[in-house]
C-alpha cells in the first residue's frame, strides 16, 4: 500500500494524522563513518563531531500520543552472523526516539509508539522493557521518556566521544564533562561487577580489583559472578576483599572449541541477570583501578572504549541489566557469530549502536612499535590499566616477565606492573597468599628468563635480581 493510501486510512479512522518528513541520510554514508577504529581524543581546539543525520523540523509537528513507523532491519548486503549495521534504520530509529522526546517536558507523557517491521526497532535505543505488545510485524511500546531523551543526547556514532564537552583543565582541554547528563532514575541502584568461572586463574586478579575499587573511595556496591569451579575458600577470601558473591551456572560459548581458553565466556551475559541493580559497570578481573570512576554511571547502555574497527572492548562497560536482553542475547547467541569465539565478538554484533568512552577509562596495556621500558610508560591520566599479556600474578613482583618473551613485548610495562603490586602490598596478608606461585607457574618464569638470556634480548630485564618471595627457589 502507497504511503498517502496508508495516510488516509488513519484519517479514516476519525484520527488526526500528520505526517512526518525528512531527508534520507545520505546514500553515500556508511556505519564506518559514525563508528570509526580511532579518533582523536586529545584534540585541544575542537571537539571531533560525528556526519549529521538529518531529522525532521520537530517545532512543526504539534502534540501527539501515538507514533506509527515503518522500520527497515537492514540492507540487502548485510552479512550472514553479523548484527545489523545499517544507516537509515539507525536514522529512522533516532527519528522516532527524537520525536517522542520533543513532545513535550512532561516525563509522564502518555505516547504510544507501533513499529511495523519484522525485526522491531533497534534494542539499543527502545528497550525491550518498554514493549507492551508484540503480534506478528506490530510492536507496541510504551517508552520510558527519561531514559530516552538521555539516548538522544548520544552523539550518533564512536565517531564523538559520548557527551564531550571540551573544558580545560590547568591550560589543557579535556572532554570528561558530564553537565549535560542527568539520573534517568531516581534514587539509582548501581554496581561493579566481575566474574569467574571454569577455574581459579583469576582469584587473585578479583581480590586486587576489589581492592583497587574501594581505594577509589567508590561508593558503589561490588558484585561477583562465579560458578561452582570458585571453592569455598575462595569465595570466602573473595568476600573478605569486598565481594558479594552470587554463584550462576556457566554458559557455553556455541562456537569455542571444547577446552579452549574461551569456552566459557558467554557466561558474561548473566550480567543482564542482575536485575537487582539498574545500571552496573562490568570490569575484567585482570584490571585494577586508578582514580575514582563513579561518575561513569551516568551514561546509558552500552558504553565502553573502542578497540578495533567498529567494535569496543569488553573489558570494562556499561548495561543495564533486564531479563528480556537477557533471554534475547540467549536467543541470539546462536544467529550471531563472534569474531573471537567469545563474549566480546558477540556483544559487539548484539549491540552495533554504542557509546565510546574516553579510552584512558579502560587504559589497554598494549604498546606498539616500541622496545624498551622507557617507553612503555603509563600515562598519569589514565583511570585503569588492563593488563594485556601475562598477568602481574603469573610473573614476579619484581619485573613484568612479558619482557621475556618477544612476541609478549608490546604487552610489558614496568609502570604498569608496579602499580599493580602497589595495590597487593596493601591488602592484608591473608588475601596476598591467593596471589602465590606454584611450582609449575615459577618454572615457566626460569625457564622463559634462560630463554631470554641466551637470546641476549635488548631489554636485559633477565639481569635482574629476583627478590620476590614468592619464588620457589632451588
Amino acid at each position: 500500500m502507497h504511503v498517502l493510501e496508508e495516510v488516509e486510512e488513519w484519517k479514516g479512522l476519525g484520527t488526526r494524522t500528520t505526517m512526518v518528513h525528512f531527508d534520507s541520510v545520505p546514500k553515500d554514508r556508511h556505519w564506518e563513518d559514525y563508528f570509526p577504529e580511532w579518533i582523536d581524543e586529545d584534540e585541544k581546539w575542537n571537539a571531533p563531531k560525528c556526519p549529521d543525520i538529518p531529522m525532521p523540523h520537530f517545532k512543526n509537528y504539534g502534540k501527539f500520543n501515538l507514533i506509527v513507523v515503518k522500520v527497515p532491519c537492514g540492507n540487502d548486503h548485510q552479512v550472514k552472523g553479523q548484527g545489523v549495521r545499517d544507516v537509515f534504520r539507525l536514522q529512522v530509529n533516532l527519528v522516532v526516539a527524537n520525536l517522542v522526546v520533543n513532545n513535550g517536558d512532561d516525563d509522564d507523557q502518555n505516547v504510544f509508539i507501533v513499529f511495523i517491521s519484522l525485526c522491531g526497532p533497534m534494542i539499543e535505543i527502545f528497550r525491550c522493557d518498554d514493549l507492551v505488545r508484540h503480534e506478528g510485524v506490530f510492536w507496541i511500546y510504551k517508552p520510558d521518556l527519561r531514559r530516552l531523551k538521555q539516548k538522544v543526547i548520544m552523539p550518533v556514532g564512536s565517531c564523538q566521544l559520548a557527551v564531550s564537552h571540551k573544558h580545560q583543565v590547568e591550560g589543557k582541554a579535556t572532554y570528561d564533562d558530564f553537565s549535560k547528563l542527568s539520573n534517568t532514575i531516581d534514587y539509582p541502584k548501581e554496581a561493579y561487577v566481575t566474574i569467574l568461572h571454569s577455574s581459579e586463574v583469576y582469584v587473585c586478579g578479583a581480590i586486587v580489583l576489589a581492592q583497587s575499587i574501594i581505594q577509589s573511595n567508590s561508593t558503589k556496591d561490588l558484585v561477583l559472578l562465579a560458578d561452582k569451579s570458585i571453592r569455598k575458600k575462595s569465595r570466602q577470601a573473595l568476600k573478605a576483599a569486598g565481594w558479594k558473591i552470587k554463584i550462576i551456572e556457566r554458559i557455553q560459548s556455541p562456537y569455542a572449541k571444547r577446552g579452549a581458553y574461551n569456552e566459557w565466556n558467554y557466561s558474561k551475559l548473566r550480567i543482564w541477570q542482575l536485575s537487582a541493580y539498574d545500571k552496573i559497570i562490568f570490569i575484567d578481573s585482570d584490571l585494577i583501578i586508578l582514580k575514582n570512576i563513579d561518575k561513569f554511571f551516568l551514561y546509558p547502555q552500552l558504553s565502553a572504549i573502542g578497540n578495533d574497527k567498529l567494535l569496543f572492548n569488553s573489558g570494562i562497560m556499561l548495561v543495564e541489566p533486564s531479563e528480556c536482553v537477557f533471554k534475547r542475547l540467549m536467543k541470539e547467541m546462536y544467529t550471531l557469530i563472534s569474531y573471537n569465539d567469545g563474549d566480546q565478538g558477540f556483544l559487539n554484533e548484539a549491540f552495533t549502536w554504542w557509546h565510546r568512552w574516553p579510552r584512558r577509562l579502560n587504559f589497554l596495556k598494549i604498546f606498539k612499535g616500541m622496545s624498551n621500558n622507557k617507553q612503555h610508560k603509563v600515562p598519569t591520566s589514565v583511570y585503569s590499566i588492563h593488563y594485556l599479556g601475562l598477568k602481574p600474578w603469573m610473573c614476579y613482583r619484581d619485573y613484568d616477565c612479558n619482557w621475556d618473551k618477544l612476541d609478549h613485548n608490546r604487552y610489558a610495562s614496568d609502570s604498569a606492573h608496579w602499580r599493580w603490586w602497589q595495590v597487593y602490598d596493601t591488602m592484608p596478608k591473608k588475601l596476598q597468599s591467593f596471589c602465590g606461585l606454584s611450582k609449575s607457574m615459577d618454572a615457566r618464569i626460569k625457564k622463559w628468563r634462560r630463554r631470554a638470556e641466551n637470546a641476549s634480548l635488548p631489554n636485559r630485564h633477565y639481569k635482574i635480581k629476583v627478590k620476590d618471595p614468592r619464588q620457589h627457589r632451588q
